[in-house]
């Protein structure tokens, strides 16, 4: 009687862990599982997700991810969560476009051609096998800094330029046409895990993205660029 009774009570005591942890914010559940990460970009990073959702841009939400490119390419900047469990799934080294920088990114742009990277909420939708394999088309939902991301063929794939051994031969990461490029063990995996709706909040203090992005504006809270400005330095440009 007694060994059932503790089993009732460790049941109920990892019930209610486990209801605690679905009912936190989903900021802290990030910073939680992925306590490499900064924090405040996580924060926007929900902000974002949370909006989209309610503006009816969602039919579900199960995996985030989160590219941070205020951090040089030679660190790991790119987090991927199930957010059913709560767990951090990926932390893994991501490419930027060539001409957005050497090691540190600085240049984003909207344009097609410019051969740098967007900032800003996509979506991820279907796959396909192109010029670089397996592939994740990212449709940009940000109006003006990457809603031209389809057309641009801004996608995620693997590339053999993106690995340690290039990172600690060259002091950066090979560079994409604007795509962000993972390695390409782990190529496959992850774009399957993302692939047909997940979110991908690539992030970078652009003063004027998070002052104008819709994705910031759905609840009261700190101003993004406040909110960063400590912790990221100086924002780049967004062509």
């Amino acid at each position: 009687m007694r060994r059932r009774f503790l089993s009732a009570a460790l049941l109920a005591l990892a019930l209610a862990a486990g209801a605690a942890q679905a009912e936190a914010p989903l900021a802290a559940r990030l910073a939680a599982a992925a306590p490499a990460a900064n924090p405040a970009v996580l924060d926007l990073a929900a902000r974002a997700a949370e909006c989209a959702r309610r503006q009816g841009l969602l039919d579900s939400l199960h995996h985030l991810a989160v590219i941070d490119y205020s951090l040089p390419s030679t660190q790991p900047r790119l987090w991927v969560f199930d957010l059913d469990r709560g767990r951090l799934l990926f932390q893994e080294l991501v490419a930027h476009g060539r001409n957005t920088g050497d090691t540190l990114a600085q240049h984003f742009s909207n344009v097609d051609g410019s051969k740098m990277s967007s900032i800003g909420l996509f979506q991820a939708a279907d796959t396909y096998y192109g010029n670089n394999g397996y592939s994740l088309r990212l449709r940009g939902l940000d109006p003006g800094f990457n809603d031209h991301a389809l057309g641009r063929a801004i996608v995620m794939h693997g590339a053999p330029y993106v690995s340690r051994e290039i990172a600690e031969r060259l002091g950066r990461l090979g560079r994409s046409w604007g795509c962000p490029a993972v390695r390409q063990e782990i190529a496959r995996t992850v774009i399957d895990t993302l692939k047909g709706g997940a979110l991908l909040f690539a992030y970078y203090p652009d003063r004027r993205w998070l002052a104008e992005s819709p994705f910031f504006k759905c609840s009261p809270g700190a101003a993004p660029a406040a909110q960063v400005a400590a912790a990221s330095g100086s924002a780049g440009t967004n062509g």
